[in-house]
């Protein structure tokens, strides 16, 4: 398998038994067997079906800003875009970038050419594919305010476009996430500015994400999805959890909607902290939390 895998993406690409806590904000996680970096559409199409010839599983990782591994790991490939696959086109007021390239990179090359409406992700650690498959937001703006289309890569192999409106965008969804797609590359549509009024606006997110946010700890951002009428945070607050912690795993005090690392957690020590976090809301308040974290690996 391993032989396989370079002869496609090239040995430098390949790892064998990849600390998956250097891939993910949460910086927790065990070994993925094998951690590739495609850097085309066909490296990437060519580990997918090599797995499958296999019967190995496979998980496309961006930044892993959202995710949480397993201490035990992943059997099997990961798929890792990030900083690979990562290119930005500028023209006119549309930016074209691959599916690796990081949301705060695009939000620094539109204001660099004036333009407006991508101010909101400056501070989002994600990358470009895993922004449009969740629908990423912060402060107001969604990914679907600013997407014109997004290629993907179909689970058959094909190469498909779909428009603003075929992409299904709802609350930390779309149609990506729903068919199990791959992001390969997103046209945004922004507007003409002024980039020293873009950047004051970045800079002013840039000091509210610090004052409010525990951005000095390992995290996945907000840990759980708004319920409708009510903001997970608040719920949590509610129910006497600020600060509560199991093992390194804690309610942020800073903002209750995080749960951090500390410094020396566990995933395991994070998900008993999530479902617990669930349960004693549940009992609290009647309402069930949803994680907006991605759980990978035997839990």
């Amino acid at each position: 398998m391993l032989e396989k895998l370079q002869r496609l993406a090239g040995a430098e690409h390949v790892y064998a038994n990849e600390p998956m806590k250097n891939h993910t904000t949460f910086r927790v996680g065990g070994l993925a067997r094998w951690l590739v970096e495609p850097q085309s559409v066909e490296d990437l199409w060519g580990v997918i079906e090599v797995c499958r010839e296999e019967g190995v599983p496979c998980y496309v990782v961006g930044n892993g800003s959202n995710l949480l591994v397993s201490d035990k790991g992943y059997d099997g490939v990961i798929l890792h875009l990030f900083k690979n696959m990562s290119g930005i086109e500028i023209h006119g007021t549309e930016i074209t970038l691959q599916a690796g390239a990081l949301l705060m990179r695009a939000s620094h090359a539109a204001m660099r050419e004036g333009l407006t409406g991508l101010e909101f992700a400056s501070g989002i650690p994600g990358t470009m594919g895993g922004a449009v498959v969740m629908n990423a937001g912060a402060y107001g703006g969604e990914m679907r305010d600013v997407v014109k289309s997004a290629r993907v890569l179909t689970l058959d192999g094909r190469r498909e476009e779909y428009v603003r409106e075929e992409l299904r965008f709802g609350y930390r969804r779309s149609r990506i996430a729903e068919e199990g797609s791959i992001v390969l590359e997103v046209t945004l549509e922004l507007e003409q500015g002024d980039p020293e009024q873009i950047r004051a606006q970045m800079e002013d997110l840039r000091v509210k994400r610090m004052e409010k946010q525990p951005l000095e700890y390992g995290s996945a951002g907000s840990t759980f999805k708004r319920p409708e009428g009510y903001f997970a945070g608040k719920l949590i607050q509610d129910a006497g959890l600020r600060g509560f912690r199991i093992g390194d795993a804690q309610v942020s005090e800073k903002h209750c909607g995080f749960i951090i690392n500390r410094g020396n957690a566990t995933a395991s020590q994070i998900a008993e902290l999530i479902e617990e976090v669930r349960e004693r809301v549940l009992a609290y308040s009647g309402i069930l939390l949803e994680p907006e974290v991605k759980f990978l690996g035997d839990f």
